[in-house]
């Protein structure tokens, strides 16, 4: 599933995992994604790492972080 040879960076990787799985409805709107340390073990990256692919996941409006409760996939996430 990620390629830690491969030309794509890591976080990159593990954002476009975590859309995949969003996209698919695997993981739904309004419920939690997985935690930077449940994302450190089910991908075998570092946590700074995950924290990269949480920030990509925000930027392409698909997750919000709630300070406290965690990062939830979005209602409607944003087109663009």
């Amino acid at each position: 599933m990620i390629d830690h040879e491969g030309p794509t960076p890591l976080y990159v990787q593990v954002a476009d995992a975590i859309q995949a799985r969003i996209e698919a409805g695997e993981l739904l709107p309004d419920r939690p994604i997985p935690s930077e340390n449940q994302l450190v073990q089910e991908y075998g990256i570092a946590r700074g790492t995950a924290r990269k692919a949480i920030q990509l996941l925000r930027e392409r409006g698909l997750v919000v972080t709630v300070v406290g409760r965690g990062t939830f996939v979005v209602a409607e996430p944003r087109q663009g």
